[in-house]
């Protein structure tokens, strides 16, 4: 590595000015073991979230298929409507099993963000009212675009539902 930080509040102001350069550095000084001079702050903030990083891909993907969920169920005009839909529910259930697997421990974790990516699928299917192609849908359901109101406060749907309910499969098991 070409630069050397003099010292530890050097390091510190160099994480906004250029991170990369902030990683080599703290990098160098782990190696060094110069324990003393690490920007511990700012590596236990990074390091912090790159965990959290697979769990918010893993509530993304909870959102999404809580959003085509309730569509299909709620909002599906005819036959031929909603087969968008599930090609993203599959999409990414298995981003989510790919996740599971590789990161076991996501699995736990992620029951506990139910709410939270059922509030991020409300945001989406707002604003998929608001597309023009679908504004004569929200007149009709709701006589207006929808507001966070006009959906259920609670997720209605369990987490194992987001793993595995399949509506559009109901007709061919009976």
């Amino acid at each position: 590595m070409l630069t050397q930080v003099i010292n530890k509040e050097e390091l510190k102001k160099l994480y906004d000015k250029d991170f990369v350069l902030w990683v080599e550095e703290n990098l160098k000084l782990l190696k060094d073991k110069q324990f003393d001079l690490v920007d511990w702050e700012h590596l236990l903030e990074e390091i912090e979230d790159m965990g959290n990083r697979h769990l918010d891909s893993v509530v993304s993907f909870m959102a999404v298929i809580l959003e085509h969920l309730y569509k299909w169920e709620n909002f599906r005009e005819n036959e031929k409507m909603g087969n968008g839909w599930i090609k993203s529910i599959i999409n990414s259930r298995t981003g989510i099993y790919k996740l599971f697997r590789k990161y076991p421990s996501l699995k736990v974790k992620a029951q506990f963000e139910l709410e939270n990516a059922w509030n991020d699928a409300i945001l989406e299917l707002i604003s998929w009212f608001k597309d023009p192609e679908n504004i004569h849908l929200a007149k009709k359901y709701f006589g207006r675009i929808p507001t966070e109101k006009d959906f259920p406060g609670k997720c209605p749907y369990t987490f194992e539902q987001i793993l595995d309910y399949e509506p559009w499969l109901k007709d061919l098991e009976e």
